[in-house]
């Protein structure tokens, strides 16, 4: 009898591995996974200068891992159980509270050379230009500081953001006192590292004042839920798929008249949003219609005739709208993407007015785009 079920558990491991080894080389192979948010490992591609080096077979493991049959099942369920474990921080995203994922902030690294580079940047704007202005974000980490679990380390992101302020020689727009009290619930995303809509709103009112702007209330703008199911980059990089999509709300100001144009593309139209993307996982990219190196945004309708350089992260995307009534032009640029240098096209273009640069503190640290901006 004991043979007999030594034998059947036997012939029960056996098929199953054998079902896992048939659904892997038979079944269809994704090149994106939806719930990471990444393209997956390609085939290796095989070569004896690869072999001798080790990498073809580096390869070999990482393909191997991307195309495992029911992997996003088996993601899942490592999470579900390293929670219900009571572990609280899974690849770099703390579980916290009221079913937020933050990211962790690392201790920056780079602090002295990003410094450095935004100096040079300032210099590099010859007299009669204007003076650049710097806005480093806080993410939740800072502002949700209350949700984080009680023994996850800290870091002051404001003290390396004052420390970059006064390093830059840049006048500040800081805007982490106005997130920290103005009451808001909803500033940041449960899944995703971005702030929301809100959160950008309450970004903008800072913006104002300390560009001399008048704020145009939120009441008088027009609100639509484009979106109930976002699970965004923190839901994808936890692999804690238990938690429920979110609203993504936009705003839209029915006096604005607008032409954007993406000149990498060569596409205009005449809306700040790309509602294809409310439709795919990446639901965030719906503001400016993803990443370009340089877009150019005109308001027949502004309030002022003043032109706005906006260096930025994706942080600053969800911001743009708000922004669009107070500028006859905004030109929005990535530096990851656009090689030529800002600081030559301000040069060039006598009619801008204001310089800001943008950025979120969690990736500041190691944003590639940072090393282009003049």
């Amino acid at each position: 009898m004991e043979k007999r079920l030594e034998r059947l558990t036997a012939l029960i491991l056996a098929g199953l591995v054998l079902m896992l080894s048939a659904g892997f080389f038979i079944g269809e192979k994704k090149d994106f996974s939806e719930n990471e948010n990444r393209y997956l490992a390609s085939f290796p591609h095989f070569s004896l200068e690869r072999v001798v080096s080790g990498a073809y077979m580096e390869d070999w493991n990482s393909w191997l891992a991307d195309h495992f049959p029911f992997r996003d099942f088996f993601v899942g369920a490592k999470t579900e159980t390293e929670t219900a474990l009571g572990k609280k921080e899974i690849n770099g995203v703390f579980i916290a509270e009221d079913g937020y994922l933050i990211e962790e902030y690392r201790e920056p690294a780079n602090t002295e050379r990003i410094a450095g580079t935004l100096r040079k940047f300032a210099g590099e704007l010859g007299e009669g230009q204007p003076e650049p202005k710097l806005m480093l974000v806080p993410t939740a980490f800072y502002v949700y500081r209350e949700k984080l679990p009680e023994h996850a380390p800290w870091r002051d992101q404001m003290e390396t953001a004052q420390a970059l302020y006064t390093a830059s020689g840049m006048e500040a727009i800081d805007c982490s006192r106005a997130l920290l009290t103005c009451g808001e619930e909803n500033l940041y995303y449960r899944t995703d590292h971005h702030w929301t809509t809100l959160g950008a709103y309450q970004g903008y009112l800072v913006f104002c004042e300390k560009m001399g702007l008048e704020p145009v209330p939120l009441e008088k703008l027009i609100p639509q839920v484009v979106t109930e199911d976002f699970k965004g980059t923190l839901y994808s990089k936890s692999g804690d798929y238990s938690h429920p999509g979110e609203e993504i709300t936009i705003f839209t100001n029915p006096a604005d008249r607008l032409t954007v144009e993406y000149k990498d593309t060569g596409e205009i139209t005449d809306t700040l949003y790309n509602m294809e993307y409310a439709q795919k996982k990446d639901k965030y990219s719906l503001f400016l219609n993803n990443l370009h190196p340089l877009v150019e945004i005109t308001n027949e309708t502004a309030e002022t005739d003043r032109e706005l350089v906006l260096i930025k992260d994706s942080y600053a995307n969800s911001m743009v709208p708000f922004l669009v009534r107070h500028f006859k032009k905004i030109y929005v640029f990535d530096t990851r993407y656009y090689k030529d240098g800002p600081s030559a096209f301000i040069a060039e273009h006598p009619g801008i007015t204001d310089v800001v640069l943008l950025y979120n503190m969690n990736t500041l640290d190691t944003d590639t785009g940072i090393r282009g901006i003049y």
